[in-house]
């Protein structure tokens, strides 16, 4: 019996994920990771406040869950955008649109 050679789960998952239909849920995925990061490292005061809901070249969607949460994002946005489409699962977006949490 021949072994496969061994290869690493996170390559095996946008493969997989396309076989399933789910490339776009992936790609989404890592761009919420990155974005969440991001905004961890840029903005901390906005961390765990301020939520990618989608990310295309148009706009990233922002869902925040405070007024003075999507003033700091509205007024860091264009080192928000740089930063995260130079980052691995990032988009090159155009602008930040913000929407509110409902609660």
């Amino acid at each position: 019996m021949t072994r496969r050679p061994m290869r690493r789960i996170g390559d095996l998952l946008p493969e997989t994920a396309r076989s399933l239909g789910l490339e776009e849920e992936l790609r989404l995925a890592r761009a919420v990771t990155a974005f969440d990061a991001l905004v961890g490292e840029r903005v901390p005061g906005a961390a765990g406040a301020a939520r990618l809901l989608r990310a295309n070249p148009a706009a990233l969607i922002v869902e925040v869950d405070h007024p003075v949460v999507g003033q700091e994002v509205r007024l860091r946005a264009e080192e928000i955008l740089d930063a995260f489409a130079a980052m691995p699962g990032g988009v090159r977006a155009v602008e930040i649109r913000l929407v509110s949490r409902r609660g």
